[in-house]
């Protein structure tokens, strides 16, 4: 279809084409088509501005079209006065960021005759359509790199007044022309990109009437380009003027044609009707109810984007008709049933309630009447809404959600007959889900569960009593008895009551949710008295206890638990045992435990299912820790010194035996293997365990707010008080009672800089940390804005060296582990990773006695200790009005311990019979230690189970590295015979299967809290989950986590997630950022791009790119730009990757022409020697910089790579250490025989330290039947003759004495020191645009998908199967199966999007 011109019926001679305007042309253009007709645009236009504007205003060059350029910008950018234009200059300006007007004129003066000049061409009675068309495309290309700045000097009446009168068709009254469809098009156009660049240019376009023309448009489409961009302009003005766009019918005119348009702009749509939702004022209303069947439609779609939008337009319709019971009335006939909120009142008022009120008596027996009649009509409700309410619920919903999903449980069950009520469970764990509940704290959902469970017990006691047994229902109604005893028993907390008054966050009164779901809510029902008196829950429990748990009744189905049994007392074994090898020589002793292992790992697998409550119960999964980490992990201390060979002996052991089981049955498949049935046991049990709370703001406005620490400045973040007091002991330091306002981002690092030079007796110190220079330091990074702080790497670049690891810029959250988790504390925490002399603290922050810990800032450390006393942590005013008391002491100076650390000593021990580098695993090392660093309260169950996901995935992820090297061992004690069967098959579990669905969906919303957007700080199981085990969470939602902790909330609300479907909607007009624009040489791409990074890499504006001599400029140029780059980097000659190919010379021998590299495994570096000066190695090294640059600044701008790197890359990118198995991913052929050089010498060491006769000489080990002297090796990398690896023995070959040395020397050359300084370099170019640190929540296939997409290979059936066929397009169409022959006539048209340029193919006639 033809986008640009009418439609057949409309106009049926229109079929003749012109020279297409100036933003239809293609990109790529060459400048025999392109450049004359420009040329004489331009010439058109000057001739317009010529008569309409005076010339001293023809001045300005028609290259200032960036919005960075004017005074202000706060972009830092220093080559704002490089005006030149020149793009192969060397003053940094990277060519043409278009920054300067070119003469150097005044930014005001310049940019108001600029537009003036162009309004006044558009604007001119009587132009030509094309001086028109030329003047709104050189108008749309200024305003689109516009910021509201510009709007001081932009004449946005007469803008406004020109650009509606041609969007209206030009047809004012007046007798003027008729506008063209062109002409339509890029007036609204222009009118979208200045209310998006100006937002108050809302108010003009709408008093001068657009809106009823974009209706107009939208509800009669003539043109599918310019109903698109109606659509677009629509989202832009109903941001800031919702109601008149509301009155004017924006609703019914955006809704009446969706269906018609591409997925991306139907959520274009529904995001303007969102706009218009937000608060709709009650003469409105019926604008609204007339389009809620075309919205509740749009819930059907297929775009999961378009039902989100969808969904949050009708609740907010909700919310705005909630005070009218006609409107809720006349919402509910239009068939409105979404959101959980929404339905569950509606699902609760469906059935009636067991509890009787006195007023709604008469309903409630009508209620009941249908049901007794009618109880089909129950039956089919309960089916739909069971499964529903359930998923809800173990989805971690908060108390209100589950009392009300509980609650229509309750009353199903209460109406249900025996018969029809064990119908409708049979598909449903019912016990599980009731095990489950009674996990809350809330009283109402306490209640409502017992009470479910009385009413099963009454009705089919022999289906469910079992069931409550083996799922813990039982177990916690005990545990729920046994807390009221002990809180009985069990003094009042005074010394709590005693500090109310600065604590008052914690509810003493819980939130009543008895009329939460009431039919008529009054101002009154927030008084009514709570139905759950003074101790009726306990009461009722013990009620529930002894009238259907008895212990008899108990004692009659303990068959069932069986299992439990079972498993108790292999634990118990498992735990006695664990530790006797550290004082005898245990050999039998941990036969003996690896066959109790084996047998509890069967159990997995067994006849009989274990619930999670059995699972959970039996301590498994710490005794499975225990035995694997030799017994310290049920320590108090984790004192390694006595015993760290022998230590590590055991866990090496052990952790063999285990990996052993757990790939057991890989032959069958990964869905049968061990380790994948324990991984879904212990996410079952995560999932059962809910001690991770979604913490959200309560009605969160920005408002400015003036905060004290880390510096005195306004913010518009809340603020916490504090009060710090010197703790009673403390005499060397002055009190300080001072109420403070504390910004939440800011460190424990910052509050000792506030407060030392206040509290210190020493005039030195004082005078020391109250310098202008160190407290500026610490405020810089402190500043709320995201441009400023997101800039930081700006002011403050890597030198050389490691210090990329370091530069912890405040983008990181607020507390990223290993790191100061807010910005004021960064400078000081790279201090003390950086030097050996590591800066003390000098003060100690404690929070209720507990010492606070300084990688944590005060705000997440008072969230996690309400969290830990179980109260609901509600972030209300009453929240930021309490006073937090904070006490304070002098740090002691530790006590220098000349002694090697004993954990490092364990940890380094490797086995040096495979070259497997065992500190390399971080699960291995944690086993070792016997902890991991989590600040997760290891008293909590859930600390054992991420510490066993930890462990598997760990085990899964390096599954080949460990099946490698236990074939080794196999090979070297004659169990494997044939160098043939080193290499394992190995199947791995997905990833997948160790992603937690409902971690993942609290972060989700965690994230998307306003307060959290705004601040950057998260609750402390975030950052810590996401830093410990980040494998827990979807790919997503790390995405989400990575642009919100990197970049800042814009990138989560504009920018958001690259959707590898390939829409990108919505991410090229961010308002937070700002646009470089730049020039490039497209024959010498990666000079430009040098330049390009030297000016940009640090800057947060969105690179654009446009080449030279070529027309059109915009996203595909840009994205024409990195693939170019990528192509570039991978052309042989560089020096840069392995594989490289000699250069390729043409026939008549003029030039040079450089091949691809070949690399089917991927790029990897290529091995330099450090001990040989090379002049080209600093090329190579600088190149390496630029990849780092440009792989970063893609990644920050969602742009997509062409660059193969292999899986070892992308593992060093993530600061992973390499080994002899990982050459296998880049260089299969090297790593086989390097793996088996290494079999031999293994074999060779057993051999020597073997004491039986039987036993084959040394001397007579062969490869592959010959001897190795026979090979003719020498000592220098392979592929890489100037590559000697040891000078001393270049004349020596290689032999079965030094075989060893040699593997051991290549795999250093090719993974480790070859490679370190070009990694380094690359590592530096990368950090000057974002901290590479940030990466490391993502794997390397991962990362992968980052940089370069999806890279599934489609074949034509699947792109068939993936394609939506409208239009009168089906997949047996003509047109479609002949898309690939040669035939014109057969082809569909294609376009270019950067320019709107359809694409037309050469087509025999026109007809």
């Amino acid at each position: 279809m033809d986008r640009s011109r009418k439609r057949p019926d409309s106009d049926p001679g229109g079929s003749a084409e012109a020279e297409p305007p100036a933003d239809k042309r293609p990109c790529t253009a060459d400048q025999s088509t392109s450049a004359a007709p420009v040329a004489v645009a331009a010439d058109v236009v000057a001739a317009a501005a010529a008569a309409a504007a005076p010339a001293e205003q023809q001045t300005a060059s028609d290259m200032d079209t960036s919005s960075s350029g004017h005074a202000g910008d706060g972009d830092g950018d220093v080559d704002a006065d490089d005006g030149d234009g020149d793009v192969d200059g060397d003053d940094g300006d990277g060519g043409s960021s278009y920054e300067s007007d070119g003469g150097g004129s005044g930014r005001a003066g310049a940019g108001d005759g600029k537009f003036s000049r162009m309004v006044a061409a558009v604007a001119a009675d009587g132009a030509g359509t094309d001086a028109v068309l030329a003047a709104l495309t050189e108008l749309c290309e200024a305003l689109s790199f516009c910021t509201e700045d510009d709007g001081g000097y932009f004449p946005t009446e007469a803008a406004s007044k020109a650009l509606v009168r041609l969007a209206r068709g030009g047809d004012d009254g007046g007798g003027g022309a008729v506008a063209s469809p062109d002409e339509m098009l890029l007036a609204v156009r222009a009118i979208t990109y200045l209310c998006d660049a100006m937002p108050r240019a809302a108010d003009a376009v709408v008093r001068h009437g657009l809106l009823p023309v974009l209706c107009s448009r939208l509800l009669a489409i003539e043109y599918l380009d310019v109903a698109e961009q109606c659509l677009q302009a629509f989202e832009k003005i109903s941001r800031r003027k919702p109601t008149p766009c509301l009155q004017a019918g924006m609703i019914t005119a955006v809704l009446a044609y969706i269906d018609f348009f591409a997925a991306s702009i139907q959520r274009v749509a529904v995001s303007a009707v969102a706009n218009v939702c937000k608060k709709i004022p009650a003469d409105c209303s019926q604008f609204v109810i007339d389009s809620v069947p075309m919205l509740c439609n749009l819930l059907q779609s297929e775009d999961k984007m378009v039902v989100e939008k969808v969904a949050t337009c009708l609740i907010s319709i909700a919310d705005s008709f909630s005070g009218s019971v006609e409107l809720l009335d006349q919402l509910c006939h239009q068939g409105v049933v979404e959101k959980v909120n929404e339905a569950l009142k509606l699902a609760i008022q469906l059935i009636p309630s067991v509890a009787r009120d006195v007023e709604d008596s008469h309903m409630v027996l009508a209620k009941e009447k249908i049901i007794v009649d009618e109880p089909r009509f129950l039956c089919q409700f309960s089916r739909d809404i069971l499964p529903v309410l359930i998923k809800a619920v173990n989805s971690g919903a908060n108390s209100y959600i589950c009392y009300g999903c509980s609650s229509i449980v309750n009353n199903i069950c209460y109406f249900s007959k025996p018969e029809m009520l064990q119908d409708l469970l049979k598909e449903t764990n019912i016990s599980s889900f009731l095990a489950g509940l009674l996990s809350r704290k809330d009283h109402h959902v306490l209640i409502s569960s017992l009470k479910i469970i009385e009413i099963l017990m009454q009705k089919l006691p022999d289906a469910y009593l079992g069931s409550f047994i083996k799922e813990g229902v039982v177990y916690a109604v005990e545990a729920l008895l046994m807390q009221d005893d002990c809180s009985k028993s069990s003094p009042p907390p005074s010394d709590g009551m005693e500090q109310s008054e600065n604590q008052p966050a914690i509810r003493s009164k819980p939130t009543c949710f008895c009329y939460a779901f009431d039919s008529r809510r009054s101002d009154s029902a927030e008084t009514r008295t709570c139905r759950i008196g003074q101790g009726n829950l306990f009461n009722f429990a013990r009620h529930v206890k002894t009238t259907y748990f008895t212990a008899e009744a108990v004692s009659s189905e303990m068959g069932l638990t069986e299992i439990l049994q079972k498993l108790k007392t292999c634990c118990a074994v498992l735990n006695d045992s664990a530790d006797k090898s550290l004082n005898q020589d245990g050999l039998q002793n941990e036969e003996h435990l690896s066959n109790i292992l084996s047998e509890v790992m069967m159990e997995l697998h067994g006849g009989e299912t274990m619930t999670t409550f059995e699972f959970l119960e039996s301590g498994l999964v710490k005794s499975l820790l225990n035995y694997l980490s030799n017994g310290i992990y049920l320590q108090v201390d984790d004192n390694l010194k006595d015993h760290n060979a022998d230590h590590f002996g055991a866990v090496l052991k052990r952790f063999q035996s285990f990996a052993h089981i757990c790939f057991s049955r890989m032959e069958q498949g990964w869905g049968d293997m061990l380790l994948t049935l324990l991984v879904r046991k212990l996410q079952s049990a995560l999932t059962s365990l809910d001690n991770f709370p979604v913490i959200m703001s309560h009605n969160f406005k920005p408002r400015n707010n003036i905060s004290d620490i880390p510096i005195r400045h306004s913010t518009i973040n809340p603020c916490i008080r504090v009060r710090f007091k010197k703790d009673e002991d403390e005499t060397n330091l002055s009190s300080y009672d001072n109420a403070v306002n504390l910004e939440i981002s800011s460190s424990l690092n910052s509050i000792e800089q506030f407060l030392w030079p206040k509290v210190s007796t020493t005039t030195s110190d004082q005078d020391t940390e109250s310098s202008p220079s160190s407290v500026a330091s610490e405020s810089k990074y402190a500043e709320d804005d995201p441009q400023v702080r997101d800039s930081s790497p700006e002011s403050s670049p890597p030198s050389e060296g490691i210090t990329w690891e370091n530069q912890n810029s405040p983008v990181e959250p607020c507390a990223k582990k290993g790191s100061s988790s807010s910005a004021g504390g960064q400078p000081d925490r790279n201090k003390v990773i950086g030097t050996d002399r590591a800066v003390q603290p000098k003060l100690l922050f404690s929070l209720k006695g507990k010492e606070l810990d300084r990688s944590v800032t005060l705000y997440q450390s008072i969230l996690q200790d309400q969290i830990n006393v179980g109260a609901d942590v509600i972030l209300d005013t009453q929240f930021w009005r309490s006073v937090h008391d904070v006490t304070f002491r002098t740090a002691a100076n530790p006590e220098k311990d000349d002694s090697p650390d004993s954990s490092n000593a364990a940890i380094s021990t490797n086995d040096c019979k495979t070259g497997l580098m065992w500190q390399a695993l971080p699960f291995f090392s944690s086993l070792l230690l016997g902890k991991i660093s989590c600040k997760i309260d290891r008293s909590s169950p859930s600390y054992d189970i991420l510490f066993m996901l930890k462990v598997l995935e760990g085990l899964n992820r390096f599954s080949f590295h460990l099946v490698s090297n236990e074939r080794n061992h196999a090979f070297a004690q004659g169990r494997i015979t044939s160098l043939d069967d080193l290499k394992p098959s190995v199947s791995s579990v997905p990833l997948q299967e160790f992603v937690s669905a409902k971690l993942t969906d609290k972060l989700e919303q965690q994230m998307h809290d306003p307060l959290v957007l705004r601040s950057r700080c998260l609750p402390l199981w975030c950052t810590e989950l996401m830093s410990t085990c980040p494998f827990l969470f979807s790919f997503e939602a790390r995405w989400k986590y990575f642009q919100l902790t990197a970049f800042g909330s814009s990138s989560i609300q504009h920018g958001h997630m690259r959707d590898t479907s390939g829409n990108n909607i919505a991410t090229e007009r961010s308002p937070s950022f700002s646009r470089k624009k730049f020039k490039v040489d497209r024959n010498d791409i990666l000079v430009s791009a040098g330049k390009v990074m030297r000016s940009y890499a640090r800057s947060n504006a969105l690179l654009e790119v446009e080449y030279e001599e070529e027309v059109g400029t915009g996203l595909g140029p840009t994205m024409e730009f990195y693939t170019l780059i990528s192509h570039e980097f991978q052309k042989s000659g560089l020096g840069m990757w392995r594989g490289e190919l000699p250069c390729e010379a043409h026939t008549d021998k003029t030039h040079i022409v450089p091949r691809t590299v070949v690399a089917p495994n991927g790029l990897f570096p290529r091995p330099w020697s450090a001990s040989v000066e090379c002049p080209s190695f600093s090329e190579v090294n600088k190149r390496f910089h630029l990849l780092g640059q440009v792989l970063a600044k893609a990644i920050k701008d969602g742009r997509i790579l062409d660059i193969p790197f292999s899986k070892a890359f992308y593992k060093l990118i993530l600061g992973q250490e390499l080994n002899i198995y990982d050459i296998n991913s880049f260089d299969p052929e090297l790593a086989t025989t390097l793996m088996e050089f290494k079999a031999l010498t293994c074999q060779r060491k057993y051999l020597e330290s073997c004491s039986t006769k039987e036993c084959q000489s040394p001397s007579d080990l062969s490869y592959r039947g010959r001897r190795i002297e026979d090979l003719a090796i020498d000592f220098t990398v392979p592929g890489y003759p100037e590559y000697v690896l040891s000078p001393g023995s270049s004349s020596d070959n290689v032999n079965a004495e030094n075989l060893e040395e040699y593997v051991s020397f290549v795999v250093e050359a090719t993974v480790k020191n070859g490679i370190s300084r070009q990694l380094e370099a690359f590592k530096s170019g990368f950090s000057q645009v974002f901290p590479l640190s940030t990466l490391q929540v993502f794997s390397e296939d991962e990362l992968e998908r980052l940089l370069c997409g999806e890279q599934d290979n489609w074949d034509f059936v699947k792109l068939v199967d993936h394609i939506k066929f409208d239009h009168g397009y089906t997949s047996n169409s003509p047109a479609v199966i002949n898309h690939s022959n040669n035939d014109a006539d057969d082809d569909l048209p294609s376009v270019m999007t950067c320019a709107n340029y359809l694409k037309l193919p050469a087509y025999c006639s026109k007809v």
